[in-house]
């Protein structure tokens, strides 16, 4: 598939806003985002005189969506003002006012709209990247719509972007298309149904958008490989394994620079295609929408879709996507069993509901091997996983990062939370503690780590900080901070609130904010 194959739609830069281009163009409606009337003279003079009319006419005019004709260009125009920013509004007030513009020029009939972008502020250099990567939010199509229906794959089959700046149109496009392409892979797998991206597809879709070669894949799919190098996500995998169409599969993704690496960014993802539970049932009405709890490892494979369309020249990344479903059935594990991790830690079961740590942490202990045995230049370790519901109490539909010592000191967090608020990505910083080792060492002799308590997240302390803490216990990661012979930066990133729950759009979150993190920086 062609880079066109994973954008909602052709994006065609405009130079001018006049009514010959329209005509020949036929654009037929005109989408304007923060215009004041002065600001629009600059970019059509007949659109900047039909502004001034309106705000003389509606005094909410500034304040509120609108779609009217303007006569002078013979063009529809909807205009979706960003409105007036305090203290704690951010970025993401331009990508909202680009998904209302579009939102309505659709409702009104539009067929090829132009969209006027922002132009950069101060405080918000990136508002005319943000708000055209909102309008391409807007316009994405789920796949299997796509698949099934063909003639409604695309809400618009092109739209021209007029750019304030126009010595900065190649780049802002540039970025914003590269951007988009990997938050539309997040997308299709994130969003696709337990069927359609279960293990096996999954991995079938992996192989298709990867195919050009400068991302290698491999994919293991051998219960018995599982069973011997990855035993705890053999444990989640057990019951699922019964079904051939819903097996598990671990998919590693690589992209080798073609310059001496700088630095290594290693990416696990917790790919769980569908969450019942296990033995530990979702009970009450709380199953629907765990079809989405595979957007860590979706946004793993986004990442990378990124990566393949930037080719960075000294960055190495590796991404792991862990997918597997979490069946109920005679051959799923059990709270209180015991097993032993890839790294010989042996772990108490305690909840079979928090799989997803379960489904990481081998890749991750794999990950952490290669490190040490290959000695990767500057590597910092990721897991990305729609985690808990903690997090979702604890920060709404914010991502949070927690980092381990070597990543602390070095202000990962920090530097992600920055690049994440000015790209509209944000992150909020939880601080691993004390509390979170203690609490999942293990209660009983003869066993190092307990898995989980028997609470939900929501309803434990420290509910989403615990699993981070479990994930370096399990994996020997703990014994790599600050006064180690050999340090590795770790961070864990839980995305349960800002993946994009049923039945909104996946976000692709937490792809900007790494993207800005390492491959810009």
């Amino acid at each position: 598939m062609s880079a066109e194959s994973y954008l909602p739609c052709l994006v065609k830069p405009v130079a001018k806003v006049e009514r010959a281009l329209l005509q020949s163009e036929h654009y037929d409606t005109i989408c304007v985002l923060d215009g004041a009337a002065s600001e629009l003279t600059v970019v059509s003079s007949q659109l900047g005189a039909q502004f001034t009319k309106q705000k003389a006419y509606d005094a909410a005019f500034e304040s509120m969506l609108s779609c009217f004709h303007c006569p002078e260009l013979d063009c529809r125009v909807v205009y979706s003002p960003v409105g007036t920013l305090n203290d704690y509004d951010d970025v993401r007030r331009y990508a909202e006012a680009a998904q209302a513009a579009l939102g309505r020029a659709i409702k009104a009939g539009a067929q090829k709209p132009l969209l006027v972008l922002p132009k950069s502020s101060g405080r918000f250099p990136d508002a005319p990247l943000v708000a055209l990567l909102g309008a391409l939010h807007e316009l994405y199509v789920p796949l299997q719509l796509r698949e099934d229906v063909p003639s409604k794959s695309h809400r618009f089959r092109s739209i021209g972007v007029y750019v304030p700046d126009h010595g900065k149109v190649e780049s802002l496009l540039h970025s914003a298309l590269t951007l988009e392409a990997g938050r539309f892979v997040a997308r299709d797998i994130g969003g696709g149904d337990p069927e359609r991206m279960a293990p096996p597809r999954v991995a079938e879709y992996v192989q298709e958008a990867f195919k050009s070669g400068t991302i290698k894949v491999t994919v293991i799919d051998d219960p018995r490989v599982f069973e011997r190098e990855y035993p705890l996500f053999q444990a989640v995998n057990r019951a699922a394994g019964t079904v051939k169409r819903h097996g598990g599969r671990i998919i590693f993704l690589e992209y080798s620079p073609p310059k001496p690496a700088r630095k290594t960014v290693v990416l696990v993802g917790k790919g769980v295609t569908y969450d019942t539970g296990g033995a530990d049932i979702k009970a009450g009405g709380i199953m629907a929408g765990m079809s989405r709890d595979k957007c860590g490892a979706a946004a793993v494979a986004g990442y990378m879709k990124v990566v393949e369309q930037r080719r960075p020249d000294d960055v190495h990344v590796v991404g792991v996507m862990c997918m597997v479903r979490n069946s109920v059935g005679e051959e799923c594990y059990v709270s209180d069993e015991m097993i032993t991790s890839r790294a010989g830690v042996r772990i108490r079961v305690g909840n079979t509901d928090a799989e997803g740590r379960m489904a990481m942490a081998d890749a991750l202990c794999q990950m952490k091997e290669r490190v040490l045995k290959e000695g990767l230049p500057d590597p910092h370790l990721y897991t990305i996983a729609t985690l808990t519901g903690h997090a979702v109490l604890a920060v709404g539909n914010n991502a949070i990062v927690m980092d381990n010592g070597p990543a602390r000191a070095a202000d990962h967090g920090l530097t992600l939370q920055r690049e994440g608020e000015n790209i509209g990505d944000p992150f909020e910083i939880s601080i691993l503690r004390k509390e979170d080792f203690d609490f999942h060492k293990g209660k009983c002799y003869g066993e190092d780590v307990l898995q989980a308590n028997n609470l939900p997240s929501s309803r434990t302390p420290r509910g989403h900080q615990g699993p981070a803490a479990f994930l370096m216990l399990a994996t020997g990661l703990d014994q790599c901070g600050l006064n180690s012979a050999q340090p590795i930066k770790y961070s864990h990133l839980d995305i349960a609130g800002s993946a994009g729950d049923v039945p909104h759009t996946p976000t692709g979150s937490p792809i900007l904010a790494l993207t800005r993190t390492h491959l810009e920086q």
